[in-house]
């Protein structure tokens, strides 16, 4: 047994109990400000007005012949027998952007690779991207930051205007104009699939977080097979989406604690802040990225056999 001083009674040194340990409390992660994508929501809305006062129907037609003319005067939409989705005529789509072989490879206009993304065929296929794009990227914004978001949009959409481009060149398919934000947002719901096998540790329902996560994926796949649905974008922004997940929204593993959280003079052992796997994931994707990017555009650009086909109609993503 030990001894106390001998200068203390035991009522004294009942008094002075050893001190406890050093408290520290990690505060919670800090959520950003989405902005960057509402900006892109108005952009995309925006630049489908312009395309609508551009294409001015009743200048080409019969106003009689153009929907809602009565209404909507320049604005009015195409015939349902030429656009059934209530939009342009594919000539403005072309003009103002939109994705066709003959003119981003044999003409070198690399711009349609970004700028068919804010295009849009026409009112139906504006809204189903639109609703997906802020239900999907306003919740990935606040989490990760507009720098990495923002990364990842065009990114992914720039994925699947390549693979898009590679399907027609490769199919012989007549040349058509594809448009819309598919492929970005389909960039983002790769990313989603991504960063949750890369953060694997950190949630509590893993299973069903991932059984509902891939039954979106797959109807949203699903709606690619349908006609006149340029589903090769939707692949290769998802794909591109996919890896580049790995690499933008990789957490720190659970049970973490940076060191500036941790007072002075406390002694505790650290964990890393990432797994292996995670490092893995990450060495593994940048990889596949630079290599799957660069094929498509040796593909494209290198073995590019100049061949000219008519142009016939549009796609949308």
């Amino acid at each position: 047994m030990g001894k106390k001083p001998p200068h203390l009674s035991d009522i004294e040194a009942a008094r002075y109990p050893p001190p406890p340990p050093p408290t520290f409390h990690v505060p919670p992660p800090r959520l950003w400000f989405p902005w960057l994508v509402p900006l892109i929501f108005v952009a995309n809305v925006a630049m489908f007005i312009y395309t609508m006062y551009l294409n001015d129907c009743p200048a080409y037609l019969d106003e009689h012949v153009c929907l809602f003319s009565h209404y909507l005067g320049r604005f009015s939409f195409q015939p349902f027998r030429e656009n059934p989705l209530l939009g342009p005529a594919i000539r403005t789509l072309r003009v103002l952007g939109g994705l066709e072989k003959d003119l981003v490879v044999d003409q070198n206009e690399v711009w349609r690779f970004f700028s068919c993304m804010f295009l849009h065929a026409g009112v139906v296929h504006l809204l189903a991207n639109m609703f997906s794009l802020l239900f999907i990227g306003v919740r990935l914004e606040k989490e990760f930051g507009f720098f990495k978001i923002g990364f990842l949009y065009i990114l992914s959409g720039f994925g699947g205007s390549l693979l898009s481009i590679l399907d027609f060149k490769e199919s012989g398919m007549p040349s058509t104009v594809s448009v819309g934000a598919s492929g970005a947002l389909f960039g983002l719901l790769g990313a989603m699939l991504s960063e949750l096998l890369t953060n694997w540790s950190i949630y509590a329902n893993k299973c069903a977080a991932l059984t509902s996560l891939l039954i979106i994926i797959a109807l949203n796949l699903g709606v690619g097979f349908l006609p006149h649905v340029d589903n090769s974008a939707h692949v290769g922004g998802f794909l591109a989406g996919f890896f580049l997940g790995f690499v933008l929204l990789m957490r720190p593993q659970y049970g973490y604690i940076n060191r500036r959280y941790i007072p002075p003079g406390y002694d505790i052992k650290r964990k890393s802040k990432y797994k292996c796997y995670q490092y893995f994931f990450l060495l593994m994707s940048i990889i596949i990225l630079l290599v799957g990017y660069a094929y498509v555009l040796a593909k494209l650009y290198i073995e590019n056999p100049h061949e000219k086909f008519s142009f016939l109609g549009s796609y949308p993503r």
